[in-house]
């Protein structure tokens, strides 16, 4: 089970105010909600966030899917 302790994302006040960001770099998660919602696929999303880990990319997707009712 993935929790947001070993999450691929984070959230910290000093960093874009808050905003849940990938761990360690300033991309901020949502946004690849934002991508996939908008028709782009997850390789399209890591083609213009190359920072982001694929891995990291999905474990975020699996921890949103197993919190979503």
């Amino acid at each position: 089970m993935l929790t947001l302790d070993h999450s691929p994302a984070a959230a910290a006040l000093g960093v874009l105010g808050g905003m849940l960001i990938f761990r360690g770099i300033r991309v901020p998660a949502p946004t690849l909600l934002d991508y996939l919602q908008d028709g782009f696929s997850l390789e399209q999303f890591l083609a213009c966030f190359p920072s982001v880990q694929a891995a990291d990319a999905r474990a975020f997707l699996r921890l949103v899917q197993s919190r979503t009712p």
